[in-house]
């Protein structure tokens, strides 16, 4: 089934608001969890431009790189290590607003200044994060925090990841 994104010029919160239901419409009637989370990162790279968005998926006690979308990223993230493993170990958002200032960030592309990680849970355990970088200082908010929650449970309402 083919699907063209529409893609709008707005305020972020109008980005998010037309973005959503499109996702929703995009994974609904896909059960594969790989393919879909190729679909959400290669959506939220086009609507917002981010640097990088991508997946990171638990597996043996790492952060494994997962479906992404921007420059080559790093393949392994151990827990508590960089945003992404401290948001794994802390079982919530972290919102990095300078990523020099956040204590043993993992500088997998020189370019990034701004990063967001999003947990996903799956039986109240966590099975990986949605990780957001931006070239731009200051670019996440509460706002990013709310939406990206929102996205990351079309996919991973109930579901399971096949090794």
């Amino acid at each position: 089934m083919a699907h063209d994104l529409k893609v709008i010029d707005a305020g972020k919160r109008e980005q998010y608001e037309s973005l959503f239901p499109q996702l929703k419409e995009l994974v609904a009637y896909e059960s594969d969890i790989i393919a879909n989370m190729g679909n959400i990162a290669a959506a939220l790279k086009q609507q917002f431009d981010w640097l990088w968005v991508g997946f990171y998926l638990v597996k043996d006690n790492e952060l494994v790189l997962g479906p992404f979308q921007g420059p080559v990223a790093c393949t392994r993230i151990s827990p508590g290590k960089g945003v992404c493993g401290t948001s794994w170990t802390k079982r919530d958002t972290i919102i990095v607003k300078d990523v020099d200032n956040f204590p043993g960030h993992i500088a997998c592309s020189s370019l990034s200044k701004s990063e967001i990680v999003v947990p996903i849970f799956q039986n109240d355990i966590v099975i990986g994060v949605l990780d957001v970088d931006s070239e731009n200082l200051n670019h996440f908010d509460e706002e990013d925090s709310v939406w990206l929650n929102k996205i990351v449970e079309l996919i991973f309402p109930n579901k399971q990841i096949n090794d």
